[in-house]
């Protein structure tokens, strides 16, 4: 299985290093036991994202689309012969734009699905619904963000309430957590004791806590294209309207509500923290995973505290800095309350 992602008419390996630069590194560190899994679970939720977020192609179609990609997938997994779905409009659509490096890797990835479904077919059965599940959640997620933010961006939509916003991000990343930690249990660490439901718990919040830190990040930039995941509710206590966000000058009444979202990201990223530390200490390679895109995150957070999210340019940490962090972390490694002490907030 070592080698499965290197087979067929595209490199899936080099897919992957193209469309995340960050999730690569991730990826690439895991044990060889879990790593092609969660490897092609990635490329085909980001290929199932990427058809969602094509929006030189109406709504209904991209809605009809991503459910035959959840069909196929679920054929494959079934041992069933699948029925490809049509991306030939999407490519075109792509074809038509500028297209980036980024874009480019996107649409390798749509030009590639049925050799994609073919990997997937080579994992265990039980492997094969784990990946199943996993993608049925987030691509359920996908859709229901179509169906709120996906038509004009001349109106800007929200979410209507916290809790639409937490199964939100339980459904593009809190279930990630859950799969992952599946995988280590079946391939990892077996025999290893833990409290299983705490483990699940925090394992879902890891995942929430980053897609709330990307949330809070991109605030701006998906003002513009129409989507606000700050709920109205609670724009609403705070005397603001989603659209209220896209002056600058909001910042000031803004500021209490936004101080409480990044509150809950940190929360979230000490649960994962806290799931991370509960893992066996001889699993260097899943810690590792672990640990550095919580301490990415924690260092996003320190600088989104700094500054005015609606008129600052956006929050990014550079490649050295990210090097710094995954040399930091893997140089105090053996000290353990050294490496506790790297969640720092």
């Amino acid at each position: 299985m070592k080698n499965m992602l290197k087979t067929g008419a595209v490199n899936a390996d080099d897919l992957l290093r193209r469309v995340s630069r960050s999730f690569y590194l991730t990826l690439r560190i895991l044990p060889r036991a879990i790593r092609p899994q969660l490897s092609l679970a990635y490329l085909l939720a980001r290929a199932s994202d990427t058809v969602a977020d094509t929006g030189a192609i109406a709504v209904d179609k991209r809605q009809m689309v991503l459910s035959e990609l959840r069909r196929s997938i679920q054929a494959v997994c079934a041992r069933r012969e699948p029925s490809a779905p049509d991306l030939s409009e999407f490519l075109q659509a792509a074809d038509r734009a500028e297209i980036s490096a980024k874009d480019a890797a996107e649409r390798a990835l749509l030009e590639n699905f049925e050799t994609l479904l073919g990997l997937l077919s080579g994992f265990t059965e039980d492997d094969r619904e784990k990946i199943r599940a996993v993608l049925e959640t987030i691509t359920h997620g996908q859709q229901m963000d179509i169906q709120r933010f996906g038509g004009t961006h001349e109106h800007l939509n929200a979410l209507s309430t916290d809790d639409e916003l937490d199964a939100y991000t339980y459904e593009v990343a809190g279930c990630v957590g859950e799969f992952w930690t599946g995988l280590c249990l079946a391939h990892v660490f077996p025999r290893a004791a833990f409290n299983e439901k705490r483990l699940m718990s925090d394992a879902v919040r890891f995942g929430k806590g980053l897609q709330l830190v990307n949330i809070l990040r991109d605030l701006p930039e998906d003002l513009r294209q129409g989507r606000c995941y700050i709920p109205r509710q609670s724009l609403s206590g705070s005397g603001l309207t989603p659209e209220d966000l896209l002056n600058p000058g909001a910042m000031r009444r803004f500021q209490p509500l936004y101080d409480d979202y990044l509150e809950l990201a940190e929360d979230h990223l000490r649960a994962g923290w806290r799931y991370t530390a509960a893992l066996p200490f001889g699993c260097v390679r899943v810690r590792l995973a672990c640990a550095w895109p919580i301490l990415i995150g924690v260092e996003t957070l320190r600088r989104l505290r700094g500054g005015n999210i609606l008129g600052d340019p956006r929050v990014k940490i550079t490649r050295r800095e990210i090097r710094l962090i995954l040399v930091k972390s893997v140089l105090l490694y053996p000290r353990r309350k050294a490496w506790n002490r790297l969640f720092n907030i």
